[in-house]
């Protein structure tokens, strides 16, 4: 089954330093106005995941969520979490550091999307 998020190398670095800080964390993208391609990072169990929440998969060890209506415009899109200089918005935790999380996408194949549109999509939390 093809993947639907990754994570770069340097991203992933970084979501090692903040596991040293914070303890277990996780992703959520929300696709709000402001900083809709930011995911944002919390300490696990700070931010509360229901069934209105998609679970993609985890990224260095850490699960990534989107909205159950966000999901809807980007189930057809790989989505690669990557690290750039400066501060985003909100209150994701990497926020004090200099840097921001972001998401790169690529459409699926076709190959890839007809795989994927045989397997259920899983909402709430994981585990």
């Amino acid at each position: 089954m093809p993947e639907k998020v990754a994570i770069t190398p340097e991203a992933a670095a970084l979501v090692g330093e903040l596991v040293v800080q914070h303890g277990p964390l996780m992703f959520h993208q929300s696709g709000g106005c402001c900083d809709g391609s930011s995911p944002m990072c919390y300490p696990r169990g700070e931010f509360l995941v229901s069934d209105a929440d998609v679970y993609l998969g985890e990224v260095a060890g850490t699960p990534f969520y989107i909205s159950a209506a966000q999901y809807v415009y980007w189930r057809h899109t790989h989505l690669t979490v990557d690290v750039v200089p400066g501060r985003g918005g909100g209150f994701s935790v990497e926020a004090p550091t200099g840097f921001r999380f972001l998401i790169r996408s690529r459409v699926f194949t076709d190959a890839e999307a007809a795989e994927l549109a045989e397997e259920p999509v899983r909402t709430g939390p994981a585990g």
